[in-house]
């Protein structure tokens, strides 16, 4: 059996794929290992034999390659504006990574471990790509894959523990924004008592409120435009809770004669999916719809998130949105959206393509550093800095670089699972010949204490800063740069502000890495 699984590399990537997500469906008291489940059932089957992880570092790299470059397009789109927020984060993320690498030498000289053992420890606790640095840095010593093998699924396992305590934490979060996700969006209907500027109704201007539906002297029309709102009117609010009851506090009160969305005759609304190519890439303020379909567009639904149509949200393939407009021109807003489940399921191969040679030709350039250092972002820092400047910018020109979120969603997730794989596959040997020695002990102790004060460091740094608990998560994941965890973390709480910190510290921290390994074997 074990000859028959060695010459077919293919079938027993298969297998460690099938009996992982069948592990990571069991529950662990609060934990559920979920994609994870791949790393520690390539672990047990690799262990049985070394031939069973040889051949795979293609496979590997592009299962690192696929899920880095589709979390930094994903990251990318509120990465700049989430900036001032994540800086002091990203400053406790350096902190944090400092004083784990001295900690793990320090602890690793007095419990007798080589500085090979410790670095390759400290790129697999941090579940980094700078194990290859730190191999280089090692002259290819034993003692740093052992390191390797032993502290990644310790650093795997700490960090789930740490997510499913933190992520559902509601701590102050004072210089924090509310997630769009946790705060919701409601349409209530509006008795107007007051002539009003639309410019005075409180949100209005900086758009944290929106108006569709507009009944006028018995006439349903589209609000757009119009002047003033006059006393009788009656007009539906969009926006969250709390800023859709200040308008509607300075207007009047909530109508008691029933939504207007459910007078459909004249004006209608309806959901469309976005996958015209004209409109992907592009703001809704830049998009003509008042002028064309004589509507507006109020919310957008990306994924499980839905949000309200800024005029600054740029769209993305396979996003959704809610465009009220008049009833005889639905059909003219279907060609206008595009609204295709064919078209928008399709990749476009040469963006991607593109965009992830990008990446690893970003990876492969390497710099020389005072003291003999070499520093190179690799495989997987690489595609995701390029991928977070592509998804900030949208599109270049004709370039579409934003992919559909379902399609996002799929690469990333068959990405991470082959990754984890590959690395349990090759990783068990080592992993076994280690970890019920002494040795082992020492390793994971080392490995683990490290993790643990790092972890204090940004998690402490965070909550002293005044960001969210989920912001943190997010931070802590990209921190450790385990993609396991952010997985993880996204099953327990939708939020975006998680994956914006993810990769805003996963890159840095990918650097900071690379730079450390090599400083602690000297």
């Amino acid at each position: 059996m074990l000859d028959h699984l060695a010459a077919n590399p293919l079938l027993t990537l298969m297998l460690v794929l099938s009996t992982g997500a069948l592990l990571g469906q069991i529950k662990f008291g609060p934990l559920r290992f979920g994609a994870a489940g791949a790393l520690f059932m390539g672990l047990v089957i690799g262990a049985f034999d070394t031939r069973l992880g040889n051949g795979l570092g293609m496979v590997k790299s592009l299962g690192v390659v696929l899920f880095c470059y589709t979390v930094g397009l994903a990251a990318g789109s509120t990465f700049v504006s989430d900036l001032k927020r994540q800086w002091s984060l990203m400053v406790a993320g350096i902190v944090g990574l400092g004083a784990m690498a001295a900690a793990g030498r320090l602890l690793g000289d007095l419990l007798g471990l080589s500085p090979a053992h410790v670095a390759g420890a400290y790129a697999g606790v941090l579940t980094s790509p700078a194990i290859d640095a730190a191999t280089t840095a090692t002259h290819g010593s034993g003692d740093t894959l052992v390191g390797y093998a032993l502290a990644y699924p310790t650093g795997v396992v700490i960090g789930m523990v740490v997510v499913a305590l933190v992520v559902g934490q509601r701590w102050p979060g004072k210089r924090d924004n509310r997630s769009m996700a946790e705060a919701g969006i409601v349409a209530i209907t509006c008795h107007v008592k007051r002539q009003a500027e639309l410019r005075e109704v409180p949100g209005f201007t900086d758009q944290s409120v929106k108006f569709s539906y507009l009944e006028r002297d018995g006439d349903m029309r589209v609000a757009r435009g119009l002047g003033p709102l006059l006393p009788d009117d009656r007009v539906l609010v969009i926006g969250s809770p709390d800023d859709v009851e200040h308008a509607i506090a300075f207007l009047g009160h909530a109508s008691q004669q029933g939504d207007l969305t459910h007078l459909r005759r004249d004006v209608d609304f309806r959901r469309f999916l976005v996958s015209s190519p004209h409109l992907v890439g592009r703001s809704i303020g830049e998009l003509n719809v008042q002028t064309d379909l004589h509507g507006v567009i109020t919310r957008v639904r990306r994924g499980d998130l839905d949000m309200l149509a800024r005029d600054d949200l740029v769209l993305q393939p396979g996003d959704r949105v809610l465009a009220v407009v008049p009833s005889n021109q639905i059909e003219d807003a279907v060609d206008f959206f595009g609204d295709s489940e064919r078209h928008v399921s399709q990749v476009d191969a040469l963006t991607m393509g593109l965009g992830i040679s990008l990446g690893l030709l970003a990876g492969s350039v390497v710099l020389p550093l005072p003291g003999g250092i070499r520093f190179a972002l690799g495989a997987a820092a690489g595609p995701l800095v390029v991928g977070m400047v592509l998804g900030a910018l949208h599109r270049t020109g004709p370039f579409r670089w934003d992919l559909p979120g379902a399609v996002n969603a799929t690469l990333r997730q068959l990405g991470l699972m082959i990754f984890l794989a590959a690395v349990g596959l090759a990783s068990g040997p080592a992993f076994l010949s280690q970890a019920f020695t002494l040795t082992g002990a020492k390793i994971i102790f080392v490995s683990g204490a490290s993790l643990v004060l790092g972890t204090v460091i940004v998690l402490a740094g965070a909550r002293l800063i005044g960001l969210s608990a989920q912001r943190a998560t997010g931070g802590f994941a990209g921190f450790v740069g385990q993609p396991a965890i952010l997985a993880f973390a996204n099953a327990k709480v939708n939020d975006e502000r998680i994956e914006s910190a993810y990769g805003a510290l996963f890159a840095l921290g990918t650097i900071i890495k690379i730079l450390l390994v090599q400083v602690i074997v000297r």
